[in-house]
């Protein structure tokens, strides 16, 4: 492992506490965004959202995150222009840190729900253009990156539209939704972990030897992985399932049977 000049290291260790509170401020911001309809609707508690917060991000950041932490390090700024001129590299990513850690802090405050990713690809390009000018920004990618900004929310919305009709044709038409809920279930788990297996494994990362796993292999093991996923919650879950909602709807039932009695004595 290569050594740190002194004349860097200060940079280093000032980017590190910086990058422990922009961590704390995208926890602060971008996880609320995402455990947020799950807490709203009471799915999770406030302590249980937190635990898995933390488990699936530190998961992600593992897995996936190489991908995107490569598109900042050198997709959206050409780093050609900044050779022989490292410490000027270095500094203008501390900058974009601390820009990107500021704004964060500022929107939590504020109540506004910001994106981390946009954060810091602003910040990114801004330290670029000043340092390097307009040569210094790699304008195809960053425009892929912009456009996925408004694909994305069209997508995911789409997406929402088809499951609600899907699942309200199926399961909340019904005079007795449990039973088509508990039978789709396993159907939900199974797609959800395919797709996110599919994006470990394929082209996955050079750390974990992922990235050495052939086409066949990663499709073997997505669809092997929901397949068992699928079959647990068929056989352990939606049996437990069932029984707490049951025994939860007897509950309901009782309790103002005996309000009534008790009323009419």
């Amino acid at each position: 492992m290569a050594s740190i000049p002194d004349e860097w290291l200060w940079i280093v260790i000032v980017s590190f506490i910086i990058s422990f509170f922009l961590a704390f401020g995208i926890g602060a911001n971008d996880v609320a965004n995402s455990f947020g309809t799950s807490v709203g609707s009471k799915v999770l508690t406030l302590f249980k959202a937190c635990i898995l917060a933390t488990i699936f991000e530190i998961l992600g950041a593992v897995l996936i995150g190489y991908r995107v932490s490569d598109t900042i390090r050198k997709g959206i700024i050409d780093v050609n222009p900044y050779n022989n001129s490292e410490t000027l590299l270095l500094m203008g990513n501390l900058s974009a840190l601390t820009g990107s850690c500021i704004w964060l802090f500022l929107a939590t405050f504020l109540s506004l729900p910001v994106s981390a990713t946009h954060s810091i690809v602003g910040a990114t390009i801004g330290f670029s253009l000043v340092a390097k000018g307009a040569d210094g920004v790699n304008w195809a990618k960053l425009g892929l990156i912009v456009a996925s900004w408004f694909i994305s929310p069209v997508m995911a919305g789409s997406i929402s539209v088809a499951l609600f009709w899907f699942i309200r044709k199926l399961v909340l038409s019904k005079a007795k939704p449990l039973e088509p809920g508990l039978k789709l279930l396993p159907l939900f788990y199974g797609i959800t972990i395919l797709i996110n297996a599919i994006s470990v494994f394929l082209d996955g990362s050079e750390l974990l030897q992922f990235n050495k796993i052939p086409l066949y292999g990663t499709f073997i093991l997505s669809f092997g992985l929901a397949l068992l996923t699928a079959l647990g919650i068929r056989f352990l879950v939606v049996p437990w399932m069932r029984k707490r909602i049951e025994e939860g709807l007897e509950t309901d039932v009782l309790v103002p049977s005996a309000s009534l009695k008790g009323n009419r004595r």
